[in-house]
């Protein structure tokens, strides 16, 4: 399973906008999200703005091919484009940088019930 967590930048005058838009999205939507393969889906956001999304999925390549096939997505996401800053045109659900994780409490876990060695700390350049 994968763990996904990504961020963008939600324009300040768009954002009670942004969180109404947020508060009923559409069916469809909520559908395709779901048959794409993504669960645990949440959006986390700053008063500033700065927008966290995570989800989880099986995988993350095969899930965002079926969202990008999707009619509803296409239509959700060029609605949704005016509410970030700039990403060179792209839509925002394949162009939102996506973060690196360094820390998750249940690996570790597991990892010291069964022995196993602490996983290889990624270094600056690999993050990126």
């Amino acid at each position: 399973m994968a763990r996904v967590c990504f961020q963008l930048q939600v324009r300040p005058d768009r954002i009670d906008e942004y969180v109404e838009r947020h508060r009923a999205v559409w069916p469809s939507m909520l559908r395709a999200i779901e048959a794409a393969g993504r669960r645990n889906y949440s959006l986390f956001l700053r008063p500033d703005g700065l927008l966290i999304g995570y989800y989880e999925t099986d995988d993350d390549d095969a899930s965002a091919r079926a969202l990008a096939a999707n009619p509803d997505t296409a239509a959700w996401e060029a609605e949704a484009a005016g509410f970030f800053v700039a990403l060179d045109g792209s839509r925002p659900d394949q162009a939102a940088p996506h973060l690196t994780e360094v820390f998750h409490l249940e690996d570790q876990l597991t990892r010291l019930a069964t022995g196993e060695p602490p996983a290889k700390a990624r270094t600056k350049d690999q993050l990126r």
